[in-house]
Order: structure tokens, then sequence, then C-alpha cells
């Protein structure tokens, strides 16, 4: 995988193309408006709303840029076309502990991964440690506080 290259899932990139329409056709916008008319007030040194709004608008700049270069340097794999035995990107994989608990992941591109909903990024050291990996295999987990053996006990593609 490419150090470029800026996998994601169809739903990722849609939730980019998203946010990208909303900051560039409504929040732009209403920012700008607002910078105008704190402009037409007269002194700009010390108005609030017209130096607010001329940072908040170079962040949405920022962040327009920054999520074009993303969409245009994606690759999206769609996990449901996916045919492997082995975990690679898009795989929902549940691993089990040496104590019998279970953790299901989904792994993901990096601009979509969401620890509360299970979605990793496939940068991860705990997505590292399972790419290329198959049922049964026992992994070595490497975490802040140690490591930690797991068993793959499940490997989907939804």
């Amino acid at each position: 995988m490419s150090l470029t290259t800026n996998y994601i899932t169809p739903s990722g990139l849609e939730k980019l193309r998203l946010e990208y329409t909303e900051l560039l056709h409504r929040e732009r916008p209403k920012v700008v408006e607002t910078v105008a008319w704190a402009a037409s007030n007269g002194d700009r040194s010390e108005n609030a709303d017209y130096q607010y709004g001329k940072k908040r608008l170079r962040e949405i700049d920022r962040r327009l840029h920054f999520l074009q270069k993303r969409m245009e340097a994606s690759e999206v794999i769609d996990p449901v076309k996916m045919k492997s035995t082995r975990i690679v990107f898009g795989a929902t994989v549940t691993i089990e502990d040496e104590n019998g608990h279970q953790r299901t992941y989904k792994i993901v591109g990096e601009d979509e991964f969401d620890i509360k909903l299970n979605k990793i990024s496939w940068r991860s050291p705990v997505a590292k440690a399972l790419l290329g990996k198959m049922m049964s295999d026992e992994v070595k987990i490497i975490k802040p506080s140690g490591f930690e053996i797991v068993t793959i006990t499940q490997i989907q593609y939804i």
C-alpha cells in the first residue's frame, strides 16, 4: 500500500464529499457575508467580527484544500466486493483475547476511523498486526502497556 494513496471505503469518500460541499456551499458563504458586513462597519483593527471571520475563512479554506487533496489521492476500495481469506483493507475482523473477550474492528481509511464505532485506520498498530493474517491465526498486538496475544475468530467483508 502506497504512502501517498488515500485508501478509503465508498462511505468514507462520501463523507469527505459531504463535508467539502457543506463547507464550500453553506458555511463559507455565510462567513464571507459576515466578514463583508463587519468590514462595512469601519475600523477593522478592533472589529472582533471581522477578525474572527477572517480567521474562520482561513480555517475553512485550509480544510477545503486538505479535503480536495485527500479526495484526489483517494483509491476507493469497496469491502463488499473483496474476496479474500486474508485480512486486507475493508475487513471486519473479530478477535478473541486469552481471557475469551471478543472485539470486532473494521479496517478503514485514515479519514474515516472512529474508535467509538470500532473503525480503525489501516495504519494503526492493531490493523498493521492483523493485515495479511487468516482465520485462527494468533496475533501479537503491541500496546503501550505491553503486548496482547489474540486469535482471529472471524473475517468478514461487509
